[in-house]
């Protein structure tokens, strides 16, 4: 399962599956709210039904819903969607804030959005519940390049409880 709205990001091409063969969730931001019924469908049937054995949260560099989170102008609902992003940037504000350029502060916003949403998914109780069955399930973040295709793993997998 994969994550993120973008369609400039092949979500096949970045794990260099065939059509079909990857199951992909896509929202503003890839965020994995609890309250998202339309993710927890998604996450639960992945799991459940699909028995997926990987999660990837996959943000990408440039990443307009992260930027729309922190530009300070108001767009309407969608403020509401990205807060948790504007959360997350307020709480790293020392490490952003002593990064010299703004593409650079808002690529790092991308990575520790991402790593936000690692945890996140590895928190659902569907996530949890899987784990306590023996399920092999892990849960990845990864944030790849629209520039050069590359993909960076952020070394934040989860693959069990206790993890």
């Amino acid at each position: 399962m994969d994550r993120c709205s973008d369609s400039r990001v092949p979500a096949n091409e970045i794990v260099d599956l065939d059509p079909g063969e990857l199951f992909v969730h896509r929202n503003v931001g890839n965020l994995a709210p609890p309250q998202d019924a339309n993710y927890l469908s998604v996450l639960q049937f992945a799991i459940d039904v699909l028995k997926v054995k990987h999660v990837m949260v996959v943000g990408h560099y440039g990443c307009g819903g992260v930027s729309a989170a922190v530009d300070g102008q108001r767009r309407g609902l969608v403020d509401h969607w990205l807060h948790p992003i504007r959360e997350l940037a307020r709480a790293h504000r020392l490490e952003l804030d002593a990064i010299a350029d703004r593409r650079g502060r808002l690529d790092r916003l991308c990575e520790l959005n991402v790593i936000q949403q690692v945890r996140n998914v590895a928190s659902d109780v569907f996530v949890q519940d899987a784990w306590a069955r023996g399920q092999e399930l892990s849960v990845h973040g990864w944030v790849y390049s629209l520039s050069n295709g590359l993909v960076t793993d952020l070394d934040v997998a989860v693959g069990g409880l206790g993890d």
